[in-house]
């Protein structure tokens, strides 16, 4: 019998953020998805209705908080409390106060850190038994990134924190490979996608969380299949990490950003593991981005997910079974200045310890 809670996505309403810095094209991204049918049964939660232009959009106001928009789609503002605009969402669907939802899309401001919001979806008790973090969407300005990447850290943040990175602005921007390169620097597994005018189809978007209870799991896309290419790293063996030397020409907001991922051969102890997570979250907690993985342990007969931002993780999921015929043990790593040689002599002096 596993040690381990089972995975209970499908009982758990989706959460997806939308963020991205100021004047990216969140709105019009967000305006294109609500037109779309099968994004009608969605909640919005927004900053506030006139910083943003979906006006045109609105037909009822239930309250002062609550509308209705014109997609059927159930629209609110974000009060300083984001876990109570969550839970008061839930209690109203439930007494059918408001039209029924399966999903939730959170749209931050231009300057905010993302990882709040992760952290409360992650593991909050009054959040996390009822709603799962999907899929972290990041719009990037083709035309001012590079600058604002230089100059303001909340936007290398919101690249590092992405699954799913979408550019906006193309069409001004005769040559984008010198940015695409550098968000793949930052953040070497999100998917990458050129978006015009915010044109795209929600079934290409949304679905990063571990388990999509329709599609059961896809543990390349949720650890991120561009990790996968990086050199077998065994356990106890470091290799430098490809993606630590940046461009001189970028600003140490992004150049200290590393990812990677780890691989292990063999089942792992978990009491090994917990210690060694237990350090680096003690010692090096907020420059840990982003953690996440599969894990292969010493007497479970399957694997076991763990998913962090900064100090806080989700309570470790089991889940029914292997996806497919890898049985290794991988943890992707997203961290600030933190190598993937500093990791593994962490894990190496645990080992050595335990």
């Amino acid at each position: 019998m596993s040690l381990f809670e089972g995975d209970k996505s499908a009982q758990r309403l989706p959460v997806s953020l939308i963020t991205g810095f100021l004047g990216s094209g969140k709105t019009t991204l967000l305006n294109r998805l609500l037109r779309h049918d099968d994004m009608k049964d969605s909640a919005v939660i927004i900053n506030e209705y006139g910083e943003v232009s979906l006006d045109h959009l609105l037909v009822e106001r239930v309250d002062g908080e609550v509308a209705v928009l014109a997609s059927g789609c159930v629209c609110c503002t974000i009060r300083s409390d984001l876990e109570q605009t969550l839970r008061d969402l839930l209690v109203r669907r439930d007494r059918g106060e408001i039209t029924p939802f399966r999903r939730i899309l959170v749209e931050t401001t231009g300057l905010a850190d993302p990882a709040p919001i992760v952290q409360l979806l992650l593991n909050n008790p009054l959040v996390s038994h009822f709603l799962r973090l999907d899929t972290i969407v990041t719009t990037v300005d083709a035309v001012n990134a590079s600058h604002q990447l230089d100059r303001q850290y909340e936007a290398v943040k919101q690249v590092a924190l992405a699954d799913r990175l979408l550019m906006t602005k193309r069409d001004l921007v005769e040559d984008i490979a010198a940015l695409e390169l550098r968000l793949r620097q930052i953040n070497v597994g999100a998917g990458i996608e050129t978006v015009d005018h915010g044109e795209i189809d929600p079934a290409n978007l949304f679905g990063a969380g571990l388990i999509d209870p329709e599609k059961k799991i896809d543990v390349a896309r949720w650890l991120n299949e561009h990790a996968f290419t990086e050199p077998h790293a065994h356990a106890g063996h470091s290799h430098r990490d490809h993606h630590a030397h940046h461009d001189h020409d970028h600003h140490d907001h992004d150049a200290s950003i590393i990812s990677f991922m780890l691989p292990f051969d063999e089942p792992l102890d978990w009491m090994d593991v917990t210690h060694w997570l237990a350090h680096l979250r003690s010692a090096r907690g907020a420059d840990l981005l982003r953690v996440k993985g599969i894990l292969n342990l010493h007497g479970e007969a399957a694997p076991v997910v763990i998913h962090g931002v900064h100090h806080v993780f989700h309570p470790p999921v089991a889940l029914a079974a292997w996806p497919d015929g890898d049985r290794r043990s991988r943890i992707v790593f997203i961290t600030r200045g933190i190598s993937r040689a500093d990791v593994l002599e962490l894990w190496q002096a645990v080992r050595a310890a335990a």
